[in-house]
């Protein structure tokens, strides 16, 4: 390899876990006059693409030693990255230290490799880097003299600079490389304490870690909160879940707010629980109608059908592309605030322009993901896993005389997954896969059960032979009468109640066959 420790610019230090685009890059600063030194595997494949190259063992008179995990912990290295301008030469000189300009280093997939649920604890512990971190932290913070290239996605960033700025870059570039880096650093740090925070020393697990260490970075700065008199901005994972609001590509319409964020996750999330084609109208949080059918344009129909009245205005998704024909209906129909579905018929985007504030979102079809949610209390956080446990009818268990028919078993199971979605207290009626009734948010069930029932009336739709969901127990039979008095022919709940024999008993008077689940839907 030749020595390019005399080039007639500073040093570019090389020494990538990920060598996505790495030769076109040190091809690139080779050719400006940068002298390139590198470590083992990144040294030898950029010798193998013909650059010449330097190796850290070569420049700092000592070998890799103990497999490579001591290679660049050593003052040649450290004192080229944190010599400063105008005051280090002298002893720089004196200890025969070049001067590194460019330090282009990422580090170990420990990330990626604890993402797999192969991994195992010694796989995850042999992926904490050690000496990149060190690097990437002094060359951030000698930004004055150094820059630190943290990730490829920046390299034709910086290449840019450099070709304007004649083979330098300038001092605001070489700082917001500097808090990129450091940020960089920070969420690998927040990715290892989580990790061994929730593990013993024998690599057994634990739910929750001893400390949590919670790292988002920024999309966007919001226009205001849930009111103006708030500010607001929208952060997500470092690596967001595939299938996630986080990763929605915005094809048209104004900036997303608060509450439309807040609004098209509870739509999303509620729509993709689906098989069939489905539709959800979100309003402040709640399904106000959601449906399955054979198309995206009879579920959308059905959904609307519910509410018509709480849709204006609403949040619309779709687990199914979205047709040129059911975006027309939409926006004839109502005013909508976003639209989400996975994908999107071209001639469906081109009508959707006519209305140009609409926000379009498109995010690629995928199961939800089991995760950690947070919500910050005061000065502490409640921590909780995703509410995402499956049922099937073979969970269920039948506790009334009558037994669910076929088609209430459809609209039994219909009815409780959208009942997960709705605030609590919930109460979801439901026939033909459909929503005819939803009651949502009250402190009390019956009132819930109330006005559920007097959605139905308003809207037109008959409550006569739905069924119903709550997303808790009851209390009382109250709710029970209520719902029979209405026409409902069957129930799922949880059951668990002190009363449940008296609930029980209501449904067998009334005739309605009612079915446990035993597990509960509480979404405050």
């Amino acid at each position: 390899m030749t020595n390019q420790v005399d080039s007639p610019r500073a040093l570019a230090l090389i020494s990538v876990s990920d060598k996505t685009g790495i030769i076109e890059f040190a091809k690139n600063l080779s050719g400006m006059g940068y002298g390139l030194l590198s470590t083992g595997g990144t040294a030898k494949a950029l010798a193998d693409a013909g650059l010449p190259v330097t190796e850290v063992s070569e420049f700092t008179g000592s070998p890799e030693i103990m497999g490579g995990r001591v290679k660049t912990l050593h003052p040649r290295i450290h004192g080229g990255l944190l010599g400063r301008r105008g005051e280090d030469e002298a002893v720089m000189s004196e200890q025969d230290i070049p001067r590194i300009g460019i330090a282009v280093i990422n580090l170990y997939p420990f990330e990626e490799v604890t993402r797999n649920p192969d991994c195992n604890f010694e796989d995850a512990i042999e992926n904490i880097d050690i000496g990149g971190p060190a690097m990437v932290r002094s060359a951030a913070k000698n930004f004055d003299a150094v820059a630190i290239v943290s990730s490829p996605d920046q390299y034709a960033m910086v290449l840019d600079k450099l070709e304007a700025g004649n083979g330098t870059l300038d001092r605001e570039t070489r700082f917001e490389l500097s808090v990129a880096a450091f940020n960089r650093v920070a969420q690998y740090d927040d990715a290892i304490s989580n990790y061994l925070s929730s593990r013993s020393s024998d690599g057994s697990s634990e739910v929750f870690p001893r400390q949590i260490n919670p790292c988002f970075v920024k999309v966007a700065n919001l226009r205001y909160g849930e009111n103006p008199h708030q500010q607001a901005a929208w952060y997500r994972d470092p690596f967001p879940a595939e299938g996630s609001l986080a990763t929605a590509r915005q094809h048209q319409g104004k900036e997303l707010s608060y509450n439309n964020i807040a609004d098209a996750d509870a739509a999303w999330e509620c729509v993709r629980q689906f098989d069939d084609p489905a539709c959800a109208i979100i309003k402040h949080a709640n399904p106000c109608g959601a449906a399955i059918a054979d198309s995206p344009a009879v579920a959308y129909d059905l959904a609307f059908a519910t509410d018509s009245t709480s849709a204006f205005g609403g949040i619309i998704a779709f687990n199914r592309e979205l047709d040129s024909a059911t975006a027309a209906e939409i926006i004839k129909r109502q005013f909508v605030e976003v639209l989400i579905a996975p994908s999107y018929e071209d001639r469906a985007l081109a009508i959707l322009q006519t209305k140009k504030n609409v926000r379009v979102l498109e995010i690629p079809s995928a199961r939800p993901m089991a995760q950690q949610e947070g919500k910050r209390i005061g000065s502490g956080m409640l921590v909780q896993t995703s509410d995402l446990k499956p049922l099937s009818r073979q969970d269920c268990r039948v506790v009334s005389q009558l037994q669910p028919d076929e088609r209430q078993w459809r609209d039994l199971m219909f009815a409780w997954k959208v009942a997960r979605m709705v605030k609590s207290n919930a109460i979801v009626y439901a026939a033909g896969g459909r929503t005819v009734g939803v009651g949502a948010g009250q402190m009390s069930r019956i009132d819930s059960a109330r006005i559920g029932c007097w959605k139905a009336e308003d809207a037109g739709l008959p409550i006569k032979g739905s069924v119903m969901a709550s997303d808790a127990f009851f209390p009382f039979r109250d709710g029970i009468d209520t719902a029979a008095e209405a026409g409902v022919s069957a129930v799922i709940q949880p059951g668990g109640s002190l009363r449940d024999e008296e609930v029980i008993a209501a449904a067998d008077e009334n005739g309605m066959a009612m079915v446990f689940t035993g597990i509960r839907h509480f979404r405050h």
